[in-house]
């Protein structure tokens, strides 16, 4: 009968505690075995044998909690209707129930049977007592799968059965009259339920599997996980267990029983072999066939940075126009590097000659080339030649994966400066002159531009048309600038003049030519008197008091204005209602002088204003108010104001007729004058 499972481990007395519950008595059962041995009898289902120790008692508890269920039917049927209920475990009662006629046990049967068919399942029997009754069954499986012997009650299958397709079978049970089919007692349900057989083998959910892991990778890095599934019933034991190996790649790949693929050395190197391929193996050892399944696994290994970089030469040799543009390139270094490129990091470094800061090398990020760019103009007539050492290195690369110390990689560069036929060259990068206003000058300033070339042609200069519109400057033949108009410093301060050297040969121009920017300012004299800083409107009302404000003025000059000006003001008559007085900080006040003004005789007064300023010499300008006397309320506030246009239009038309007087020797300048008045006394 095998090995006992002896009850008296830990926890036994829960375990017979969960017997009692389901209506064994005995508590002292010496081992499952024993438990087996008197229930299987009775309840056909208990098949354990082949289950391990370890799930043998859960499995018989699960189990006995079917068989008693029938087994107290039974029970209930054989003591009779006398008890209202029937205390089976001992602990929960039972409520009396009516007898069953059906009378037939939980049918089972193995997938996959070997012997002939039909198959033997069960018996279904009930307890009508008709020799004119017969046995049908119901289902979507009965005639194909299933067939009943009317008469015995017994139940075959047809077919062989596959739990991995369908694991039971529902079906409906009925005893019925051979030559009516009516139903001799109620129809019952019952289910066929379908043993596992260990019949499959287990399957990679995959063919294929791709992965990567880094090179160098410690030992038991982790690669991929891969799944293998067995169709089988993983309730029972060991069924669906899969045991996983490595059949191609063991010396550097393995694999545990999660199906967890891991690196078994530390020298993957991608330089050396970038891919592996590797074949695992799922295996069911249980099985009955033994069989396998296989899945093909594809390393590929991710670059780290672990190589230097190597020049491709140890010598570089360029020859270079002088006349390249500080900062454009001039040649290429070239290195080797097997790691992929976005682990390509050289940085190039000039590490040793005379003119190390002439020139710099920058790394392309694309190509990992260093671009040799000069940092200062070259001139072949000074350096003829450049020799310097160069270095390679990568700063980021991880050094613990280097298996031996870093060797130091240089090259040699020469770089030979070719001559080429330059432009004149300008002794400075741009002249400032000055000129005083309203003044010419032969000689404002000089510009000198010379051939730096051997052969030193002589250079003309001359002054681009754009730059000097007015035709305000001349330059000569030795580069002399001067002005043959005077400027005036308020019209333009500055003059912004391109000039041209041409290099010339026997008098006619090479074609080589340079241009320079020359600045000339105009200085400021004191020539422009001041005046008002701004338009003023004043208003005052006819009823103004003595000593009222009528307004504040302030001054401003076209002249630059230093910091320590001083305007003076005052009033060119004192014929008139109004007083000025200076404040003495450039401003100063109108107030009313007597009070009261009479809108009959004068709706506007004109009172002219002395501005001079402290200039050298200083400068005295007249600015007139144009007063306008108002209609005010009892609060000072304007009521009404004569329209000075109207004011100004009578003027205007008086202004014009003198000034046809002046033009005509003829007498009607005494008519035009009369009607002038005329007009202005009527608008008046």
């Amino acid at each position: 009968m095998g090995t006992a499972t002896p009850l008296h481990s830990p926890g036994s007395s829960k375990q017979a505690g969960q017997l009692q519950r389901l209506g064994l008595k005995r508590t002292t059962w010496e081992s499952l075995e024993e438990i087996e041995d008197q229930w299987v009898p009775s309840c056909p289902t208990l098949r354990f044998r082949s289950v391990p120790p370890g799930k043998k008692f859960m499995m018989l508890v699960a189990t006995l909690g079917t068989c008693l269920g029938l087994l107290a039917a039974a029970a209930i049927a054989v003591i009779g209707a006398n008890s209202a209920y029937l205390d089976i475990s001992g602990m929960l009662p039972i409520h009396w129930r009516q007898k069953r006629d059906w009378i037939w046990n939980q049918m089972h049967i193995d997938e996959e049977k070997n012997t002939s068919l039909p198959h033997y399942v069960g018996k279904i029997k009930s307890s009508v007592n008709s020799k004119n009754a017969k046995y049908v069954l119901k289902g979507e499986s009965v005639g194909k799968v299933f067939r009943v012997n009317a008469d015995t009650g017994d139940v075959y299958a047809f077919e062989r059965l596959d739990r991995e397709k369908i694991s039971e079978y529902h079906l409906v049970a009925l005893i019925v009259d051979k030559d009516s089919n009516r139903n001799l007692e109620s129809p019952s349900s019952f289910t066929i339920k379908v043993h596992d057989v260990n019949d499959n083998w287990p399957v990679f959910t995959h063919r294929l599997f791709n992965a990567s892991v880094p090179e160098m990778s410690a030992v038991g890095t982790s690669v991929l996980r891969v799944t293998a599934t067995d169709a089988d019933d993983a309730t029972v034991a060991d069924h669906a267990s899969v045991l996983y190996q490595v059949l191609k790649g063991e010396e550097y790949f393995a694999i545990d029983n999660s199906g967890l693929i891991f690196t078994t050395t530390k020298n993957l190197d991608r330089e050396m072999q970038a891919r592996y391929e590797i074949v695992v193996e799922a295996r069911d050892a249980q099985g009955l066939r033994g069989d396998s399944g296989t899945a093909t696994v594809l390393v590929t290994l991710q670059d780290v940075n672990d190589n230097f970089p190597i020049f491709t030469q140890t010598k570089y040799t360029f020859a270079v126009p002088e006349d390249t543009r500080v900062g454009s390139p001039v040649g290429s270094l070239f290195v080797e590097d097997p790691d992929e490129p976005q682990n390509r990091m050289t940085k190039y470094s000039i590490v040793q000659g005379e003119y190390r800061d002439t020139f710099a090398i920058e790394t392309d990020p694309t190509r990992n080339e260093g671009i040799i760019k000069p940092m200062k103009p070259l001139d072949y007539e000074r350096i003829r030649q450049y020799s310097f050492t160069i270095e390679a290195t990568d700063p980021t690369i991880n050094l613990r994966y280097l298996s031996g110390p870093s060797i130091r990689n240089i090259a040699r560069v020469i770089i030979n400066v070719t001559d080429v036929d330059e432009p004149p060259v300008f002794q400075k990068h741009f002249y400032h002159f000055q000129l005083m206003e309203n003044q010419k000058k032969p000689l404002i300033g000089s510009v000198l531009a010379t051939d730096p070339d051997g052969t030193r042609h002589a250079i003309g200069y001359s002054i681009r048309g754009t730059s000097d519109k007015g035709k305000f400057f001349q330059i000569s033949k030795q580069g002399n600038i001067y002005n043959e108009k005077e400027l005036d410093r308020e019209v333009y301060p500055w003059y912004n003049l391109t000039v041209e050297a041409k290099e010339l040969d026997n008098g006619i121009p090479t074609g080589k030519e340079s241009i320079v920017q020359v600045h000339i300012e105009i200085l400021d004299e004191n020539d422009n008197a001041p005046e008002f800083a701004q338009p003023y409107h004043p208003k005052v009302c006819e009823n103004a008091g003595q000593g009222k404000l009528v307004l504040q003025i302030s001054a401003t000059d076209k002249d630059i204005t230093p910091q320590n000006v001083k305007f003076k003001f005052a009033l060119s008559s004192e014929d008139s209602n109004f007083t000025l007085t200076d404040n003495h900080d450039n401003t100063a006040n109108i107030t009313v002088k007597y009070g009261q003004f009479d809108r009959e005789r004068a709706k506007v007064h004109f009172l002219p204003v002395l501005i001079s300023d402290n200039g050298r010499p200083s400068l005295t300008g007249t600015s007139t108010l144009t007063v306008t006397v108002c209609k005010c309320n009892e609060r000072g506030e304007f009521t009404f104001c004569e329209d000075l246009a109207a004011q100004v239009g009578v003027s205007i038309q008086v202004l014009v007729a003198i000034f046809l007087c002046i033009l005509t020797i003829t007498g009607q300048c005494q008519v035009q004058l009369g009607a002038g008045d005329t007009r202005g006394a009527s608008q008046e």
